[in-house]
């Protein structure tokens, strides 16, 4: 029996050294991306401060723009969000910190059905979550026809400025803490706290000195993202009516010099500044774990077991803001569902009734009967239209679907290609500067990214070709790049974490056999990070399927996508004519259904070891068989 004899040499192809050829091909291509997608438009948006000329003089002014912006009313849009960043991180934590403690420290009555209204926030976040806090507490919203009904002297317009975005973002902020501080509060060893107690320590003490300080470095990370969310904040400012800084680049970008001074140099400027802060923030954070905060445990780890409250008043009172926490978690879910298969009339009134029971705002479409006066009614076709029915929103599903799955697969592609890199060259420099690089999206905000890509790529550049990517369907092409730029660092975490889990023996073995590189990286080691990578994947399309900041960025009527059809059912022009609430509803319900599933896939199937995945394959066997009546053929057997 001849055996293979393994060939551990470079292979070669007339007379070239193909690893070596790989390695040139690979390196020239980053750099070009690297430099040509993330730092050539930056670095432009940065000069273009510095470019305003004296239009008497013709001379370039360096601090022209800075001079003019500061003595203005610009720096309050900056504050506004400083401001907003800051009541943010005090009153997510504290609904945050509230809502994992009442689930699962201390012993509430349905905590399970209490963690899966506080998570609601998962499936549907952004701009369908705003829709759906606007459709109660709006000028024409549920609560506040009954609220005008109690207060008849009361403004429809209550529900507006910062206190509006402040409610409506701090519950949409606790997604992180329902998922990391839950999962840090479940790692704590009980055996800590059962010795806190046999020591004679009160129960809330227990939880201050205790439990707490288990929490804080999560607790620290969790602010510090939260306060980048606040700064960043882009959807409950433009519904609601507060002047932050990203809704005001938006809108400065697609001015010109006859609408306000510097425009263009005005909004890189701000996004410049809203850069510096994510820069100092994101270092911050990044010293704080470079230190390293470590709990001492016992050897023996034991399952944290929940804590009564002791106090019958303080019991009661617990449950009762769990439940009122809960209310207002679910009342825009519930209220949405149900006014998605009511028709216009009912959702106009907020007032749903059986006999106003219709699937129009999914499916299918009506012609309505405009009365004039003097006149027969003008009959328009199709007034009243599903959301897949209505070709608008059609076209922002599919486009928005196209555009999330190419870049999620794109971003999943790229780093799997480099992570390999990486763990290929350990301990190298080269390793630790394609690292940095991917890592590089997330010390600027998306705002920035996307502008720059806006006015660096708005004229035919050289650097691709001579092409304008942001005329026409080009940009699709611009906004799939952004799209996934953005989501490489997240990416990267997770699918470098994947790979630890590889045994390096296996690809010493595979080397020793003679395959190839990239043959190991195809059959050995991506079948094992595979169900990481479907992960990342699911989770990058399921945030970029709905997003709006960077489509907001890319104003054009060739880039209108989901969020963008969604934001324009909830203006109010929109909002009076036929069922525009309706299909606004029935598109919420819908993301949630996709957010749903793909979470479902991703922490419910996907987390399931072999030994369950057996387990619950073998209970569905023995139901099927119990069904059809086989088991009790084969016992009488």
């Amino acid at each position: 029996m001849m055996e293979k004899r393994a060939s551990n040499g470079p292979r070669k192809l007339g007379g070239l050294n193909l690893s070596l050829l790989y390695k040139v091909f690979g390196g020239v291509l980053f750099a070009y991306l690297f430099l040509g997608f993330m730092v050539m438009p930056c670095l432009n948006t940065l000069l273009s401060v510095f470019r305003e000329t004296n239009p008497k003089t013709g001379e370039i002014e360096p601090l022209r723009v800075i001079n003019y912006f500061f003595s203005g009313t610009m720096p309050s849009f900056i504050l506004n969000s400083v401001l907003l960043a800051v009541a943010l991180v005090i009153t997510v934590n504290i609904v945050g910190i509230s809502i994992v403690l009442l689930t699962e420290y201390f012993d509430i009555k349905g905590a399970k059905i209490l963690r899966l209204g506080y998570m609601t926030t998962l499936i549907y976040s952004g701009m369908a979550l705003v829709t759906g806090y606007l459709f109660l507490y709006g000028r024409d919203g549920m609560v506040t026809q009954w609220l005008l009904t109690v207060f008849p002297g009361m403004d429809n317009k209550w529900f507006g400025g910062f206190y509006a975005v402040l409610f409506t973002m701090t519950f949409a902020c606790t997604s992180n803490h329902a998922l990391f501080l839950r999962n840090a509060i479940r790692n704590i060893d009980y055996n800590t706290v059962e010795a806190a107690r046999n020591l004679g320590a009160k129960p809330f003490k227990v939880l201050l000195r205790v439990v707490m300080p288990t929490l804080l470095p999560t607790l620290f990370s969790l602010t510090v993202m939260t306060f980048i969310t606040g700064l960043c904040a882009m959807s409950a400012p433009t519904l609601l009516g507060y002047n932050s800084i990203n809704p005001q680049i938006v809108e400065l970008a697609g001015k010109t010099k006859g609408d306000i001074d510097f425009p263009q140099a005005q909004a890189a400027l701000m996004s410049i500044i809203l850069a510096m802060f994510t820069i100092i923030l994101l270092t911050t954070l990044n010293h704080y774990e470079r230190k390293g905060h470590y709990l001492s445990v016992s050897k023996t780890k034991a399952k944290l077991v929940k804590q009564k409250i002791q106090n019958p008043v303080a019991n009661v009172f617990a449950h009762i803001y769990a439940y009122l926490l809960f209310v207002i978690y679910m009342l825009p879910v519930i209220m949405i569902i149900l006014f998605s298969f009511q028709n216009y009339s009912a959702i106009n009134a907020k007032k749903p009734s059986l006999e106003a029971a219709t699937t129009i705002n999914y499916y299918g479409s009506e012609d309505v009967e405009i009365p004039r006066e003097g006149k027969k009614p003008k009959i328009q076709k199709n007034a009243v239209s599903g959301v897949f029915s209505n070709q608008d929103t059609v076209s922002g599903i599919r486009l928005s679907a196209i555009l999330a799955a190419s870049a999620a697969a794109l971003a999943c592609v790229i780093v799997v290609a480099a992570v390999n890199y990486i763990f290929k060259q350990k301990n190298k420099k080269r390793a630790v500067i394609v690292e940095a690089c991917l890592l590089f999206p997330w010390l600027l905000p998306t705002i920035l990214i996307c502008y720059s890509y806006r006015i660096f790529f708005n004229d035919k550049v050289w650097y691709v070709f001579n092409q304008n990517l942001y005329t026409g369907d080009n940009v699709r092409i611009l906004l799939i790049i952004a799209y996934t730029v953005v989501k490489l660092p997240f990416a990267l975490r997770m699918i470098k974490a994947a790979f630890y889990a590889i045994d390096e023996e296996l690809e010493d073995a595979a080397r020793n056999l003679g395959a190839s590189g990239l043959t190991t990286l195809l059959r050995i080691k991506l079948p094992i990070i595979l169900p990481s990578v479907l992960a990342v994947f699911a989770l990058n399309f399921n945030s970029l399927f709905t997003e709006y900041d960077m489509g907001a960025t890319f104003f054009n009527p060739s880039a209108v996508t989901y969020a963008r059809v969604i934001k324009a059912m909830a203006d109010p022009e929109v909002q009076n004519t036929f069922n525009a609430p309706g299909r606004q509803c029935a598109s919420t319900v819908f993301i949630m259904l996709v957010s749903g599933l793909i979470l479902y896939l991703v922490y419910g199937v996907g987390a399931r070891d072999l030994g369950e995945r057996l387990e619950r394959r073998e209970k569905r066997r023995r139901f099927w068989r119990k069904i059809t009546g086989r088991a009790g053929k084969e016992a009488k057997v």
